[in-house]
């Protein structure tokens, strides 16, 4: 057995541990004699059936039937261990733990262990914190990076705040550094500030270091923006999950929001470490980031207690916006009010903070205006709402929103604006909103089918390839080779590469049988036209070797946008995705250089 916490010890966790601010820290609590009721934290609920007596230091739900002393509340919200829960609660309190010897310790050596490294880590990650944050505030090495936080307009107060740092350049310093402090080769190996395939090297190095706090003000992650303009390395780079880390689990900068979320009774939702570092400065201190553009369910519950609404700060572009309407389904499910953001000053809070201000920031905040105003805007901008088809699109997607909503007044009431908005009969919109799958079928089926043979055949550069080799059927052997591997986006070329591979393969090749294989008439009648002009009489090879070039170039350019589109969307859990990750990046640099040359 591992050791355990004296008796004394945890007597005194209980009796210095105020059950009532605990549980504050979770949800409202209103107090109704000398007791205090709330809705309950562990479970969804609209009617307050959580109840606490002070005076027992006790807590009962009656809902879910949950109950116990202030430790039991303690590892049930935080679902921790009652070891973890005892460690947490003294360093709360400030009590000095004392163990005993006795056999009556519950908590098996293997988690005891885990408990200990976990505590390890975020000591690792402070002590490493404290020393960027030195390197960008007192050396030579930092004053680049110092200079452009500077310049993006942050406090000198707020970047103290925030603890930012500056990450080295030399990538091998840090591991000379903790070594010389005692740390194991092991503990730093599996600790994520070092490469999984090369042990000696900084995960991050020469970058602006962004500290990632838990909700008890613990640094338990990183993240870090590069300082340099090299297109091959990721803009952000940000820790993997780790015992002390689960990304979707924390919130960035919660720990400093926290009281101003229950004070404001809302909470603003915005993309980044910076954004929300400047609504901090600019005095609206409500403002967290989720890890990355995709809100949790975990990140809900650990501010749906304290709000009444919540306001969505996302970015502008295809990605924010669809981040933004998933949000409000996921906000609205629990029954939380939606506000959007507009930002009419700038392309993110950081840039309207540098160029107009305090002010303008937090009008903008301000005029946040409701979710439905927002979604009914946008299915205005995105179908033809002068038209009956467009009317019935826009409304089939906004019933998504409709089924997101928790009451029926909430519901009628929405179904109301939509009809005001779009002009339409209260009557048609909610038979088809009962009726909505056959809606759909009945738009899908009354789709204009487009007359094929009307639309012209452009004469792209791939076809123009294609039809040069046409006109000198000849050499089409030689050039079989690299059409081999070539991707055809066009369609009509598409076709037409697959008409002399028909013939090559059938030892047919000619004219007659190219044109005999055409099924649309249009590609047969422009093959024709070429031929008759003698259009790549002369010059046949030049247009055969530009086109392979570029569809080369092609094939190149997709390959690179799917794996810029997979190291920005990767998620890392394990060190082996840490090595995936390099492996995806270092393709990414040898198509680059392919593109160069």
């Amino acid at each position: 057995m591992g050791r355990s916490i004296s008796k004394d010890t945890i007597e005194e966790i209980q009796k210095k541990t105020d059950i009532v601010s605990l549980v504050g820290e979770y949800t409202k609590l209103e107090k109704k004699g000398v007791d205090y009721w709330g809705c309950c934290p562990f479970h969804n609920e609209k009617t307050p059936s959580f109840h606490i007596e002070p005076a027992k230091n006790f807590f009962y739900c009656f809902s879910c039937h949950v109950g116990g002393n202030s430790i039991k509340f303690f590892m049930e919200v935080e679902k921790v261990s009652y070891y973890d829960a005892l460690v947490s609660l003294a360093k709360k309190n400030g009590i000095q733990i004392v163990y005993s010897s006795g056999d009556n310790y519950e908590k098996s050596k293997q988690d005891e262990s885990e408990s200990k490294k976990i505590e390890e880590l975020k000591d690792l990650y402070d002590r490493t914190a404290s020393m960027f944050h030195y390197f960008l505030m007192e050396t030579e090495q930092g004053k680049s990076a110092l200079k452009y936080i500077k310049d993006r307009g942050l406090s000198e107060e707020i970047i103290k705040k925030f603890k930012l740092g500056y990450a080295p350049s030399d990538i091998k310093w840090l591991r000379k550094f903790l070594l010389s402090k005692n740390y194991s080769e092991d503990f730093l190996n599996s600790s994520g500030l070092f490469s999984s395939k090369y042990h000696d090297i900084a995960f991050f190095n020469n970058r602006l270091i962004f500290p990632i706090f838990d909700r008890y003000g613990k640094i338990v992650a990183m993240g870090g923006r590069k300082l340099d303009e090299n297109p091959k390395t990721p803009k952000y780079l940000n820790s993997g999950e780790m015992p002390q880390y689960k990304k979707g689990e924390t919130l960035f900068a919660f720990n400093f929001a926290k009281k101003a979320i229950k004070e404001n009774k809302k909470v603003i939702f915005c993309e980044g470490y910076m954004d929300c570092i400047a609504y901090h400065q600019c005095g609206i201190e409500y403002a967290v980031a989720p890890l990355g553009t995709a809100l949790t369910e975990q990140q809900i519950k650990m501010i749906s207690p304290f709000v009444d609404e919540v306001l969505l700060s996302f970015d502008s572009d295809e990605a924010g916006q669809k981040a933004t309407e998933r949000a409000i389904y996921m906000l609205r499910k629990e029954n939380i009010t939606v506000r959007i953001i507009k930002l009419s000053g700038g392309k993110d809070p950081a840039e309207i903070m540098l160029n107009f201000g305090k002010k303008i920031l937090t009008t903008e905040v301000s005029c946040a205006i409701l979710d439905i105003d927002f979604l009914l805007s946008k299915l205005g901008a995105k179908y033809p709402i002068d038209t009956p088809e467009g009317k019935t699109k826009a409304s089939l997607d906004f019933f998504s929103y409709i089924d997101s909503l928790q009451s029926d007044i909430q519901k009628e009431s929405s179904l109301e604006q939509l009809c005001q908005a779009f002009n339409l009969k209260p009557e048609a919109v909610k038979r088809d909103f009962e009726n909505r799958e056959k809606a759909r079928e009945r738009i899908i089926y009354r789709q204009p089918v487009e007359n094929k043979s009307e639309i012209p055949i452009k004469l792209n550069a791939e076809l123009r390839g294609l039809l040069a080799i046409i006109a000198n059927l000849d050499k089409y052997k030689s050039y079989r080779q690299e059409l081999l591997n070539l991707d055809f986006e066009d369609p009509s070329a598409k076709e037409l590469y697959e008409i002399l591979e028909i013939c090559f393969k059938e030892e047919s090749l000619s004219l007659v049988n190219v044109l005999n294989h055409c099924k649309d008439k249009r590609l047969s009648n422009i093959i024709t036209k070429v031929i008759s002009l003698g259009e790549f009489k002369d010059d046949s090879e030049s247009a055969v070797q530009d086109s392979i070039k570029l569809l080369r170039r092609k094939v190149f350019e997709k390959k690179r946008d799917e794996l810029q589109n997979q190291i920005r969307n990767f998620k890392i859990v394990t060190q082996d995705d840490k090595i995936q990750l390099e492996k995806l990046i270092q393709q990414k640099i040898e198509i680059d250089k392919m593109l160069i040359q």
